[in-house]
């Protein structure tokens, strides 16, 4: 059996590395721990080689790997490469995922499927498939990288805060059953953040419902459209978050989850625990536009 090794000795494989946190994650470890072996993994391989060359000037090792993480074949074709290249896997970072922002109702099942594939299933997979090895070498570290959405459950983000509960309750079973085997599970839970995030969450809703704007969720729409600008004081940039992945990695006993938001702390226990449920549910229908919903259908009746 193998110790846990330094970190600056250790093999990360991070998912979404090709920019956003993912990014600023493999950037910072490669600058802060000389002669770490990064595993870089995402779709675009343009950026992905960017970010590399990156690492690599500061002094990492580094292995790129294309994936898309609803191709289950790819997924264990990135977990043989990242063995076969390092002969271990110390941390995993499973930091890809989208939001699919859309009202329930028109959710189709396609999209439902394509959501729980990036964000749940993909990750799950990859996790099965390293903790043989993790166990075989002393140890290992799984970093799931969730969102306050993960905690809170808002109008227009139901898909996406289903797949994150479940990506929390697989962590909180992790957690427990792979506590013999030295192998710790840490969630990160990120706010707001300065990626391209909603972006990508837009360009979904324009390609999977073209006519967004003339349904009866056109004020939502038109929220969710706009939220960047709404998010813009309390965003943190990609850099930040990394830090506190950075933190979960070098913690000898890490934290079950670490936050990674302006007041997290304070802000979620609050409207989940202390303030009524008819509060929390009006303060989401107001800021993803649900209230004038309910207006215009009590007007039209």
């Amino acid at each position: 059996m193998s110790k846990v090794l330094p970190l600056s000795q250790q093999a990360i494989l991070i998912t979404g590395a090709s920019a956003g946190i993912g990014a600023a994650l493999a950037k910072n470890l490669a600058n802060e721990f000389t002669g770490i072996r990064l595993v870089l993994s995402a779709r675009r391989q343009d950026k992905l080689e960017e970010v590399a060359t990156r690492c690599r000037q500061a002094g990492a090792e580094v292995l790129v790997a294309i994936a898309d993480m609803a191709d289950t074949e790819q997924v264990k074709a990135l977990v043989q490469k990242a063995l076969e290249k390092f002969d271990r896997v110390d941390a995993l970072v499973n930091n890809a995922g989208y939001g699919y922002m859309c009202p329930i109702e028109l959710v189709s099942p396609e999209a439902a499927k394509q959501q729980f594939a990036v964000n749940f299933h993909g990750p799950l997979l990859l996790i099965q498939s390293l903790i043989p090895a993790m166990r075989r070498q002393g140890g290992g570290r799984i970093v799931n990288v969730s969102s306050l959405g993960g905690r809170m459950a808002f109008p227009a983000g139901g898909m996406y805060s289903c797949s994150k509960f479940a990506l929390e309750a697989l962590s909180d079973v992790l957690r427990m059953e792979l506590k013999a085997f030295n192998i710790h599970t840490v969630v990160i839970e990120p706010g707001p953040v300065a990626t391209e995030f909603f972006g990508v969450a837009w360009e979904k809703i324009q390609q999977t419902i073209p006519d967004c704007k003339n349904t009866i969720y056109q004020p939502a729409f038109e929220k969710i459209e706009a939220i960047d600008k709404q998010l813009q004081l309390l965003g943190w940039t990609p850099e930040k978050v990394a830090e506190i992945i950075v933190r979960s990695l070098v913690a000898r006993r890490p934290h079950p989850r670490y936050f990674a938001a302006t007041g997290g702390s304070f802000f979620v226990p609050v409207m989940t625990k202390i303030m009524p449920t008819w509060f929390t549910d009006a303060f989401w229908k107001r800021f993803y536009g649900f209230d004038r919903i309910e207006k215009n259908w009590r007007n039209d009746e």
